[in-house]
């Protein structure tokens, strides 16, 4: 049974046993977290989660940005799980937990006693979240996986060489594949969870980065490989469209989202010349679909006499999908995020102000509340901090 408590947190009473590191199970336990789940995070000495250290601290060694950004909320505790005193500790952990998440591989949860049917012993309804790189089911079962890896291995490596026809295989600058993975993790988790609510029975759950990547990714990649025989290259055209970039403008760029074939009209009047459309190579919709190239270039062509700014406000009086290309350094000043209090500034216990994201769902019956701050190795939550801070602006002159 899930414990009960006060409160109406989406998961209140719902334990969280995690042993994952980086990002790939921490982001997935982090939304878990962010619902009402208590999280308790298992981290092996001594420096625990690697991810501690991706980032220039604030003060605190091991309290680097991106772990503050998926930890919070989290309780840690320190194990060494081939000792046997701590090894106990992590089975007394298990019996009172709902959930138990882990990456560690297959044949390595055995060797700890914390494969599938070991913990099921301990906890006979367990929820058990097997966080692997590749399927278990597949030669590839043991090998060890990281977010490039699985870029390179979905064949996402291979989309931007398709773009700038540079034949360099490049990774998108994201840790995607793991967080993608996360999203999947958490829902999967949530799935069986309430299957456990209606039946009793808990059970194992397998996401591997490289099954759940690819299929993302394939969504709109797969393209003519979709059927049997092909009808068509693998791959979206529009997305590898090299002319299908932001467009510039006389003080930066701009992207505007001509995503139907009704948009150009209103685009063209916008950018100061609706006659161009009435060329004949243009004059059907699939006319205009053959040569969407030219399109594209015509319009890179006349947005640079408009500002950034002016552009946008004409767009959006058209009804015109469009938001300027802002530099990420520049996002935390974006007045929508700011209107709708995105960022909040907080008080770490031991690192001092830092700015949180909020979790960018909302439910009307039960708002989300702040969290507790990412907790230091080997300590419960962070002591109660003061509630956030939304700010309107952030004046970086000021050092916020």
């Amino acid at each position: 049974m899930i414990a009960g408590g006060d409160g109406k947190a989406l998961l209140k009473g719902v334990k969280v046993i995690d042993l994952t590191s980086v990002v790939f199970g921490p982001y997935c336990t982090q939304i878990l977290a962010d619902l009402g789940a208590d999280v308790i995070k298992v981290e092996a000495p001594p420096a625990g989660d690697v991810f501690r250290h991706a980032g220039k601290p604030a003060v605190t060694p091991g309290m680097g940005p991106g772990f503050i950004a998926i930890n919070r909320g989290k309780q840690s505790v320190m194990l060494d799980l081939k000792s046997p005193d701590d090894a106990a500790t992590m089975r007394n952990l298990l019996a009172e937990a709902d959930i138990f998440v882990l990456n560690v591989r297959g044949k390595a949860a055995e060797r700890l006693g914390l494969d599938y049917d070991s913990v099921r012993a301990v906890r006979p309804d367990i929820i058990y979240l097997h966080c692997v790189g590749f399927g278990q089911d597949g030669p590839y079962a043991d090998l060890p996986a990281y977010d490039d890896v699985i870029q390179a291995a979905s064949g996402t490596t291979s989309l931007l060489p398709r773009v700038d026809g540079n034949p360099q295989a490049r990774y998108l600058p994201s840790l995607i594949a793991d967080k993608v993975s996360g999203l999947h993790g958490a829902y999967a988790v949530m799935a069986a969870l309430i299957h456990r609510l209606r039946t009793g029975e808990g059970q194992q759950v397998e996401v591997p980065m490289f099954e759940a990547f690819t299929s993302f990714m394939l969504v709109e990649h797969l393209g003519g490989l979709t059927f049997d025989p092909p009808n068509a290259p693998v791959c979206y055209p529009r997305q590898i469209d090299p002319h299908r970039q932001p467009f510039r403008t006389a003080d930066g760029y701009i992207s505007i989202a001509a995503y139907t074939d009704r948009d150009w009209g209103p685009l063209f009047r916008v950018l100061g010349n609706p006659g161009f459309l009435e060329a004949p190579e243009f004059a059907t919709p699939r006319d205009r679909f053959h040569n969407i190239a030219r399109l594209y270039e015509e319009a890179a062509r006349l947005t640079q006499q408009f500002t950034t700014d002016d552009l946008a406000r004409r767009c959006a009086e058209a009804n015109l999908p469009a938001q300027p290309a802002r530099d990420i350094a520049t996002i935390m000043d974006d007045p929508h995020l700011a209107a709708t209090g995105f960022f909040r500034r907080r008080e770490h216990p031991s690192e001092g102000g830092y700015f949180e994201m909020r979790p960018p769902v909302a439910f009307s019956a039960v708002p989300l509340e702040p969290l507790d701050p990412a907790p230091l190795l080997n300590a419960a939550k962070s002591p109660a901090a003061p509630k956030p801070v939304s700010l309107p602006s952030i004046n970086r002159d000021k050092g916020d």
